[in-house]
This record gives structure tokens, sequence and C-alpha cells, in this order.
């Protein structure tokens, strides 16, 4: 398992959800970034979150998306560019999937420690990113909503570190589980 990509971004206008809503403010465009970053117990250096009701917050400090799923977006939206940070993930990964991965487990990422909370629950931010709020049903739907992260330890990660399981939590569900299970409430 690899670090691909570390992505910030800082909030901004991306636009509206409808043509004369107010225009939304949000960080969902991250840039990747060379060199080592800093993770704090809140975010990364260089993120912010624009809306701290709904994203950031202990247990939502940074967002992982696995590289495996670009190439299935890439073949749905052909004519959007998607460089690492697309989805508005702090960690783009190589060798992490939500089938795999539980509730409670811990990961090492070069000297920071992190632990996975929950999905991530598609909003209306991620329709304006790809430019149809048709995109929040198709996320959920794909089972391909990467999750959110703890920060357990600080420390320093950087694009090419390696993954490294430091604890599975046996009993706990899987990412797609949980994804499935809120698919059902709807």
């Amino acid at each position: 398992m690899r670090l691909l990509s570390v992505n910030v971004g800082r909030p901004r206008e991306i636009g509206r959800v409808q043509p004369d809503d107010e225009m939304v403010v949000s960080a969902i465009y991250k840039r990747p970034v060379k060199g080592p970053v800093v993770v704090r117990r809140l975010n990364l250096d260089g993120d912010q979150q624009a809306n701290l009701e709904a994203h950031g917050g202990v247990n939502q400090a940074a967002y992982l998306y696995p590289h495996e799923h670009y190439p299935y977006w890439q073949q749905r939206f052909p004519g959007v560019d998607m460089p690492f940070g697309t989805f508005g993930e702090n960690l783009t990964t190589e060798g992490l999937l939500e089938s795999a991965t539980r509730v409670g487990d811990r990961f090492a990422v070069g000297t920071a420690e992190f632990e996975v909370t929950k999905p991530r629950l598609p909003c209306s931010k991620l329709g304006i990113r790809f430019g149809t709020q048709d995109m929040i049903k198709k996320f959920l739907d794909s089972e391909r909503t990467g999750f959110y992260l703890k920060v357990v330890k600080e420390g320093l990660v950087e694009a090419g570190d390696e993954i490294r399981m430091t604890l599975r939590a046996g009993g706990s569900e899987t990412i797609t589980s949980v994804v499935r299970r809120a698919k059902k409430k709807e």
C-alpha cells in the first residue's frame, strides 16, 4: 500500500447548486503538493474546510480516496480532467480499498498514524465539482466513497510513502458495508 499524492485546498466560491441559489463556498478543489506535509490533529498544513459542521473535526481530519477508482470515474466523465485530489481527498492511495478497510483500522504513513472513522457520504459540492447533481447518487451507488480519518499521531507524510497497517479492527464493519447500510436508509 502506498500514498500516491497529498492534496490540500482552501475554501473558495465553487458555483451554485441551482442557478438562483447562493454561491457555495468549499475546499473540495484540492491540489497535489510536493514534499513533506505536516499532519495535525484537525487537518493537514495548507488545507482547510469551509463547513466545519459537515466536514473536518477530530473524526474527519483527513479524507482518503483510492486511486483505483479513478479509471471508473474517468470512463463515466470522459470530459472531466481528474488530477489527484479531484474528489476532494487529502490522501490519494494505492492498495487501500473500502471493501477491505474497517471502521477502526489504523495505519501509519510517514511518521503520522491514522484511524478510519467512516465513509464519505456525498453532498452537493461533489455535484458542483462534476457539473451535475446526479453525481451524488452515482457516487453513493458506486460504493467508491473513500473514507475519513482521525489523526492518532501527528507527523509528516509525503507522496511515495508506504502505508503500513498498525491495527486491524476485527469485529467492526467494512466501509463498504456502512455505505450499503446508508443506501438502504435513503
